[in-house]
């Protein structure tokens, strides 16, 4: 989702000037770098994909342009970000995405390499052509017409079976919180629902090797964005719900996405980065967590 301009200066002023401490259950901090560039593409980025190595980022922004950029690391932190290419996603047929059906949000990697991208406005999941920037239409659940216009299908996972997952930033539903929307190659089904806890609304997703699914929220205050990370295990009747970090006002800038990989030591690491949403009081900030418990 995009944040309204108006809605956000004053917080973000306000912010930069109170940077609040983070509440960290279960989770180091490792890396935290701003990444800048003149570029008029650059900016507005909602979803990220980290490689095996964890030295390559693959990412969207909300004006459709899907880059990679290679990762530097000095002793497993991130020192820089060096952008290796950029391009703008298109239809299926290769022509340009426009207005209402330019808003992309999220990003999804398969281990075996397929990858999706979901949009807001036109609420849709396309499978998405990593060497072309091509995106081609899955078939729409029922719901997603229904989303608001600027409030739709935020994460994107792909389970280690390779189902493909979606869950939407909208308000819970009255049938027991946020749903969870799996493809299984024809058609969308719910097959479990997110318990909302207080304002923080889903904003990104990825799952472990083990199947557990991490889950980015993000809520907006006076003072600053907060974020916070929770663990779920769907194959359990309460979920297994772990709440792994939370912060205050303003720690962090406005942190969208979430990619979860294992270093060479076997740390799980999940790395995030912040939309800024174009504006210059913002930053393109990244930052990186080891689990710890």
């Amino acid at each position: 989702m995009q944040i309204r301009p108006r809605k956000l200066i004053l917080s973000i002023a306000a912010a930069l000037a109170c940077a609040s401490l983070a509440q960290a259950e279960g989770l180091r901090l490792t890396s935290n770098v701003i990444w800048s560039k003149p570029d008029p593409w650059f900016g507005g980025f909602s979803g990220m994909e980290i490689s095996a190595d964890g030295n390559t980022a693959y990412l969207i922004t909300d004006r459709s342009s899907l880059v990679r950029a290679r990762l530097i690391r000095k002793a497993g932190q991130i020192t820089a970000i060096q952008t290796l290419s950029r391009k703008p996603l298109t239809y299926h047929s290769g022509q340009p995405l426009r207005n209402n059906a330019a808003d992309s949000e999220a990003l999804a990697i398969a281990a075996d390499g397929s990858a999706y991208v979901s949009f807001e406005h036109d609420h849709r999941v396309g499978r998405l052509n990593l060497e072309t920037g091509a995106a081609t239409r899955l078939p729409d659940h029922p719901d997603f017409a229904g989303f608001p216009r600027n409030s739709g299908l935020e994460a994107l996972a792909v389970r280690p079976d390779g189902t493909l997952v979606a869950i939407p930033e909208s308000s819970a539903s009255q049938r027991g919180g946020f749903p969870i929307y799996s493809f299984d190659g024809r058609q969308w089904r719910i097959t479990r629902h997110i318990p909302p806890r207080g304002p923080f609304r889903p904003v990104g997703a990825d799952f472990d090797a083990e199947g557990l699914l991490y889950l980015a929220e993000r809520t907006v205050t006076p003072l600053g964005f907060r974020s916070r990370i929770r663990r779920f295990d769907l194959a359990a009747p309460d979920l297994g719900e772990t709440t792994l970090l939370t912060t205050l006002p303003g720690r962090f800038d406005n942190l969208e996405s979430l990619s979860v990989w294992r270093d060479p030591a076997g740390n799980t690491r999940i790395t995030m980065i912040a939309d800024d949403n174009f504006l210059r009081i913002q930053r393109t900030q990244i930052v990186e967590f080891i689990l710890t418990k």
